[in-house]
């Protein structure tokens, strides 16, 4: 799954101040991340409900202790046969599943999970008894979402069970579970459905065994109106229409469901689909709706087959889907090639949904994904769109091997299945796309943000354990994804692509539709290898944080030592334990450059000789997963030979270099000064993904000084004196003769002035939008401007501008790129009755997958800023409530309080949260307040020496 948070920074275009996902550049404003239902009861003789229900009638006889979230093994499911019904006009749903068992030891009772659903007619039949046994008092546990039968005679150990059960839930806008979605067609508002089941959901749709452990097969059959499209993981077998007098009901348990249809208002039709192989209960996938969609198809290189490839959304947006399709369709033969087994399914759907928690998700032949994540205006798409719904697809289409055909354990091991797809969603993109640069851009996007993270004591390691549904949504986090992903390719760094891609493929083909833990990893890359991988990466894995190296010289060379990088200072010994086995890449450039992959450091310290007198640098390529720190001098002097281009120190070196040197500043390794220094030298860099990262970190300069007006002005100066220029040389127009960088740098460097408040480019900016608003011809903003550009006029303009926004986001045809800019756009507005608007707004007329980019587009306000913190105070029951269950709520957590670094604010939002159930993001809100107290700290040490370089530049520069 594609989080939309580890993500965010895609589908927004920002980085993360501190993490999709499914899966990002950066924003020039400012940089980020990204209810209790009752349904209706259904007659029936044997009512069972779970959650919302009379503990009178059915919960006599409730477990009392909820403390193993993990079910019982006493019978494992081999196969389900699962009918589910769809009333769409009626917004219910309703169905049977019939699971056949294994009952591995002799037992009476049978638990499964089960949430917000009522369950009727509970039948078990016995292969090795031959009867039939009825359960009319289960029990339920709420907290583990577990329903338990019990029936007069044992099952026998060794023996085969037959559970049959009815269910019946409400489709509502959950965006979990089986779910419903809405969209405007010609004034009217319509609805289709669909699931998400990752990670616990599968139980608000259907009772199931829901583990990934425990796998089964699926045939999925549904029953719907006639007029609508049934999908789910397979290709549909069979389909017609429902005719009382004709059609055949041939399961007694499905006669109830059947003659409940009635065909006087309108036709019901059944969708039977192929049997699935071995699979996961959170990889079900259905929907139903009337969809419209597109066909392509690809070869398998491997059998020469040609599948089909299909994207699904409603009619009216279907017209944007082809470039998400066309990717597809490049990228799957690359995969197969790789990894040398086929894609196994007989077809590859995308349905695009317009209300969707995450980023994205890797259902098996049918990946699902919001909006954002696989639309893009045919006729004038931005290259962060393109890049955006090009990785989005890669990373799903990773998992259709990692985590769809080989499967995590248990969601301790969730990095198995997200860095894995985070890594080669990136690595396949180079075959498409070279010229993106994507190695290069995987420092910034993720390795950074994955060490911004890392750096707190309340991080966790990548393998974490999870006893419960609240810590396994909350570890869908920047570790799980960005970390993992950045240890996998340090580790193919140093052993070499070619042997790592074959000791995965050796994994992937040992555990063919079967199940995995670290271990059978590394078994894989050391048998490609022959290298002793758990020596080198079982602490990267199950410890958590990552080193500083510190180096410093001597006559005889380099002192290497290792310690724990914390974002708060040099970390005590009691966090200060994890010696790493730390691959160095040494760079040396004497006669010649060289890289030195062999050597590694696994001591607390290591003496290297060295010449000192020419230039070095370890961490050569900046694929390790740590910090270096150098003498002030040393640092300078990496910098000069950066700033002559790559002939020492390549693209990958410099983009590190600059990170570094901030985050060291903000522990206070360093000062800011001499990070400032070095961005000064490389004033005349050519390469964008270099200025994306300095970028980036002015951008978190500002932002943490925001409350201090002199310190921002001064640095609003640097930055207009770094980017102008880039402004006066690129022009604002863009040529299809245009390297990618160039068009990328020429967008980052007009957003950097523009929020930095140069005066001529803002201008520009403003004349463009207000011809736009006039004749609604909008020509004139070049599509990779028109976030920057719509931002600007807003926040430069009034009433006139906010509505025009407004009017944009509320169009239904608008792609949702323009979408997502026109929210920021709204939330800039400097207008006090817009801004109180919005947070009326935000309550009233807003999808819930859309409050996470109002509440980002407050915070990148700085005049919003606090009174979003207290709008979200003042409306938490409201907002927790409609985040009930998702993904998304931890980030709006951490999103609403990261910029508040006042004295008093830490205590407020420690005194806001003791009376209110954290467990869903207690992770979350920890990472947050540390990273308070971090800047606090930062500010208070680094302010006089930010504004005395500023203040000596500034002599410099007149």
């Amino acid at each position: 799954m594609a989080s939309i948070f580890g993500s965010l920074r895609v589908c927004v275009t920002l980085p993360r101040i501190r993490c999709l996902s499914t899966c990002g550049t950066l924003s020039d404003t400012q940089s980020i991340l990204f209810s209790a239902r009752s349904y209706l009861l259904r007659s029936s003789p044997h009512i069972l409900q779970t959650r919302n229900c009379s503990t009178s009638v059915i919960m006599a006889n409730k477990p009392a202790d909820s403390g193993d979230f993990r079910l019982p093994l006493d019978v494992n499911p081999t196969h389900y046969d699962l009918t589910i019904k769809t009333d769409l006009e009626n917004s219910i749903f309703e169905g049977v599943v019939k699971i056949n068992l294994d009952v591995k030891k002799e037992t009476s009772t049978i638990a499964f999970n089960s949430a917000d659903l009522k369950l009727n007619d509970a039948s078990l039949y016995s292969d090795a008894l031959k009867i039939k046994q009825l359960d009319t008092s289960p029990s339920f546990d709420e907290k583990a979402e577990r329903c338990v039968l019990s029936f007069p005679t044992p099952l026998l150990a060794g023996s085969k069970a037959t559970l049959s059960i009815g269910f019946s839930g409400e489709l509502t806008g959950a965006m979990m579970g089986y779910y419903k979605s809405s969209f405007e067609h010609e004034g009217t508002k319509k609805y289709y459905t669909l699931t998400q089941f990752e990670p616990t959901a599968a139980r608000r749709a259907f009772p199931c065994w829901d583990e990934p452990l425990l796998k089964a097969t699926f045939a999925v059959t549904m029953i719907s109106r006639a007029d609508t499209v049934n999908l789910s993981n397979m290709s549909i077998a069979s389909e017609e229409i429902y005719q009382p007098q004709t059609t055949k009901v041939e399961d007694p348990s499905l006669e109830a469901l059947f003659s409940a249809l009635t065909t006087e208002d309108s036709q019901w039709k059944i969708s039977k689909f192929e049997t699935t192989p071995p699979m996961s209960t959170y990889l079900v996938a259905y929907a139903n709706g009337r969809f419209a969609y597109l066909e392509s198809s690809y070869k398998s290189p491997l059998s020469g087959k040609t599948r089909p490839l299909r994207i699904y959304s409603t009619p009216d947006v279907i017209h944007q889907a082809q470039y998400a399709l066309d990717i597809k369709a490049k990228v799957l033969p690359i995969y197969e090639e790789i990894f040398d087994i086929e894609y196994p399914l007989p077809k590859l759907d995308t349905l695009v949904a317009h209300d969707f928690d995450a980023g994205a998700m890797e259902n098996w032949g049918l990946i699902t994904g919001r909006t954002s994540a696989f639309l893009l205006d045919p006729k004038k798409a931005d290259m962060a769109a393109k890049k955006r719904v090009t990785v989005f697809q890669s990373h799903e289409i990773a998992h259709m091997w990692f985590g769809d055909i080989t499967t995590m354990e248990w969601w301790d091991y969730l990095y198995l299945n997200e860095g894995f797809a985070t890594l080669m969603g990136e690595v396949i993109v180079v075959g498409v796309y070279p010229e993106w640069k994507v190695d290069s851009e995987f420092i910034s996007q993720h390795l950074n943000d994955a060490l911004d993270l890392d750096a707190k004591l309340s991080s966790h390691p990548i393998e974490v354990h999870c006893p419960d549904a609240n810590q396994i949504n909350q570890i869908f986090d920047s570790l799980s994804y960005a970390k993992a992903g950045s240890v996998l390719r340090m580790l193919s760094n140093y052993v070499g692509q070619e042997r790592f891609l074959k000791g995965v493929s050796i994994y992937l083909k040992r555990h063919l539709y079967g199940n995995t833990v670290t271990k059978d990893l590394w078994q894989g890359i050391s048998d490609s290898t022959g290298i002793d991988v758990p020596k080198i990466m079982d602490n990267w894995i199950s410890k958590i944080g990552f080193p500083i190296l510190t180096v410093t010289e001597n006559e005889n060379g380099i002192v290497v030592r290792q310690d724990r990088f914390l974002e708060s200072g040099p970390a005590e010994e009691k966090d200060n334990e994890t010696i790493w086995t730390v691959p160095l890449a040494l760079l040396t450039a004497s006669d010649k450059v060289s890289v030195d992959n062999s050597v590694v450091l696994d001591t607390r310290e290591k003496t290297l000789a060295i010449d000192t007198s020419k230039p070095f640098k370890l961490n050569a390529g900046t694929y390790g997963v740590y910090r270096v720190l150098y003498s002030d001098e040393r640092f300078a002097a990496i910098a000069e030979e950066a700033a002559k281009g790559d002939a020492v120190f390549s693209l990958n070196d410099r983009i590190g270099l600059v990170h570094d040197i901030m985050a060291l500043s903000k522990a206070g390794f360093c000062k800011v000064s001499s990070a400032l220094t070095i961005v000064d030298i490389l004033h005349g860099e050519k390469e964008f993904l270099v200025w994306d990262s300095i970028a980036r970190n002015i951008t978190t300069l500002v932002s943490t000084w925001w409350e201090h007006d002199a310190v921002v002005d001064d640095l609003d100066a640097f930055r207009r004196a770094l980017f102008a220029p880039i402004v006066q040389r690129l022009g604002y127009e863009y040529s299809p003769s245009d390297s990618v960088d160039i068009s990328q740098l020429r967008t980052r460097a007009v957003g950097q002035a523009a929020v930095a408040g140069d005066s001529a480019v803002v201008e520009e900016l403003k004349t463009r939008f207000t011809e736009y608003m006039k004749t609604q011809d909008d020509s004139r903003i070049p599509a990779d401007l028109f976030r920057t550009t719509i931002l600007t006029a807003v926040k430069h303009g009034g009433r006139q501008e906010y509505e025009f926004a407004k009017a944009l986001y509320e169009n239904p045809t608008t792609a949702p790129s323009k979408s997502i800019s026109a929210i920021m756009a709204m939330c800039a507005s400097r207008d006090e009755a817009c801004i109180k608007e919005t947070y009326s707004y935000i309550l009233s007329k807003v999808r819930n997958q859309d409050i996470v980019y109002f509440i980002n587009g407050l915070q990148t306000n700085y005049l919003t800023r606090r009174s979003c913190a207290q709008f979200f105070k003042d409306n938490y029951a409201d907002i927790a409530k409609r985040y009930e269950g998702n993904f998304s709520f931890k980030d709006v957590v951490s999103l609403v309080f990261e910029n508040l670094t006042k004295e008093e604010d830490y205590q407020q939002i420690v005194d806001f949260f003791k009376d209110k159930d954290t467990s869903r993001y207690n992770l979350a809100l920890s990472q947050t307040l540390e990273s308070l107290r971090a800047s606090r700290a930062w500010i208070k040490r680094s302010t006089s020496d930010i504004a005395d370089w500023l203040s000596e530049w500034k002599k410099r520069s007149v």
